[in-house]
């Protein structure tokens, strides 16, 4: 890359692309749902209905009112298990945020995930500051819609087509390419056994701009002196 093809600002997807936080989303959906549902969901019946985002997934499986209620005891559950469920920052991802903003970039969040949940793992995950998040409080629509997007770049004030995403999901490529924004797939969280190859497949059709299997190769491709 040239210094005219670099971007001016990164953004992130959080749960599944910094962080790992698979055990406890699991498990707080579980125990959120069965008061509403009357039994515990498998994870597989959790994973089939490819949660978006914490509302979204609790309204289009209860209904708003009782999703909203089942929201609040997501909340609470999640705050009482992530010490013990969440399973921390992906390897090289401390360094590879220390790096990017070593060399100047202004970075941000857009995620799925709710304000209140965003406040716990913030606190407890130490990953810095952040120029700008935007939660799934501060949209109308999750990924793969631009919005959530689009407000990160607003509040950066740089243009979309400067921008890079990096995301571990169909949604976040999606959102992306449909803000106008370049976009990075990332490997790392994807450890099971033909995982990666499998996520390849099924990313193809959005063409990101760029697959990383380790957070070093995305430091050394925008921070070109690591």
């Amino acid at each position: 890359m040239t210094d005219a093809t670099l971007p001016r600002a990164i953004l992130f997807d959080l749960d599944g692309t910094l962080i790992d936080t698979y055990r406890l989303y699991v498990e707080s959906y579980r125990r959120a749902l069965e008061p509403f549902l009357g039994y515990l969901p498998t994870e597989a019946e959790m994973v089939s209905r490819g949660p978006a985002s914490e509302r979204s997934f609790l309204y289009d499986w209860l209904g708003q009112e009782r999703g909203e209620a089942s929201h609040a005891e997501f909340r609470r559950h999640y705050a009482e298990l992530h010490g013990a469920l969440c399973e921390g920052v992906y390897d090289g991802v401390p360094e590879m945020l220390a790096a990017l903003r070593a060399a100047g970039y202004p970075l941000g969040i857009v995620t799925g995930k709710a304000r209140h949940a965003w406040e716990v793992t913030d606190r407890e995950m130490g990953l810095g500051d952040f120029a700008v998040v935007v939660t799934d409080d501060d949209v109308a629509a999750p990924k793969p819609d631009p919005q959530g997007l689009l407000a990160a770049a607003r509040a950066l004030a740089v243009a979309p087509g400067e921008i890079v995403y990096v995301g571990d999901s169909t949604a976040d490529l999606g959102a992306g390419r449909a803000a106008g924004m370049r976009t990075a797939a990332v490997l790392w969280p994807k450890t099971g056994e033909g995982e990666a190859e499998r996520f390849v497949n099924r990313i193809t059709p959005l063409a990101p701009d760029w697959t990383f299997r380790h957070p070093a190769e995305l430091t050394r491709t925008f921070a070109r002196w690591c």
